[in-house]
């Protein structure tokens, strides 16, 4: 396993890959492990998409994930936001749900995007409330809304406010 720290427009981020893949994404800084050239050459690779990313170029993820943090229903859950709900777009809790198989899971959705071991790279600022709210948004160790707002700005899913001009 390697990590690094990545300063981004919405405040450092911690990532963590494996051999595998990208393994976890954190807010907020943690423990640099050098790992193994193979960890370290794909932490090269997410630092330069997610520069990207912040840019305005990329608009999709390209690298391999490690899911080994996510099962079961979780999972699935968190592959069909991956694979399904694009940069710009949104979904609801219950929409995700549904996508995923247990149209009654709004709730348990909400829990399982607050423990989205890959946030930002893994979407779960997409998924918003059924009335159009915001939401909720887990990071730096409690709810950060106005991150989730930042990032759904950026990519055009929310009107810019004031602070944003």
């Amino acid at each position: 396993m390697a990590s690094v720290n990545v300063n981004t427009p919405i405040g450092p981020l911690w990532f963590a890959a494996s051999e595998v893949g990208l393994r976890r994404v954190s807010f907020g800084e943690g423990e640099v492990v050098a790992g193994s050239v193979g960890a370290r050459e794909l932490l090269g690779v997410v630092r330069g998409q997610l520069e990207e990313y912040f840019g305005g170029g990329r608009r999709v993820f390209e690298v391999p994930l490690d899911w080994g943090l996510s099962e079961g229903w979780a999972l699935e859950v968190r592959r069909v936001l991956w694979e399904k709900v694009g940069y710009g777009d949104t979904v609801s809790y219950g929409e995700l749900a549904a996508l995923a198989g247990r149209p009654d899971g709004a709730r348990a959705v909400g829990g399982i995007m607050a423990g989205n071991p890959i946030p930002v790279v893994v979407p779960c600022h997409r998924v918003i409330a059924a009335d159009g709210g915001i939401g909720g948004f887990a990071g730096s160790g409690g709810t950060q809304v106005e991150t989730k707002r930042r990032l759904l700005t950026m990519e055009g899913a929310m009107p810019p406010t004031l602070f944003d001009l």
